[in-house]
């Protein structure tokens, strides 16, 4: 999955702009086929929020509004 997360990425979230950046400080994919994916995002408000990330998911955090910045934004 060429669009996953890892630990040390910036971030936002386009429904949540007050949030501020976030840095990814945890990413847990499970062993098992089929198994639950997270992020976990430290972001500068303050607070630490849990994203489901699988990207096979409906509720996957890439289709709900996480984004990755590229170098430089």
């Amino acid at each position: 999955m060429g669009r996953d997360f890892t630990v040390g990425d910036l971030v936002v979230h386009k429904r949540y702009p007050q949030w501020g950046v976030g840095k990814v400080i945890e990413v847990w994919k499970g062993n098992l086929p089929g198994g639950r994916a997270y992020v976990k995002v430290a972001f500068e408000d303050g607070k630490v929020r849990v994203f489901d990330g699988d990207l096979r998911s409906s509720t996957c955090c890439l289709k709900g509004g996480l984004m990755r910045l590229k170098g430089g934004d």
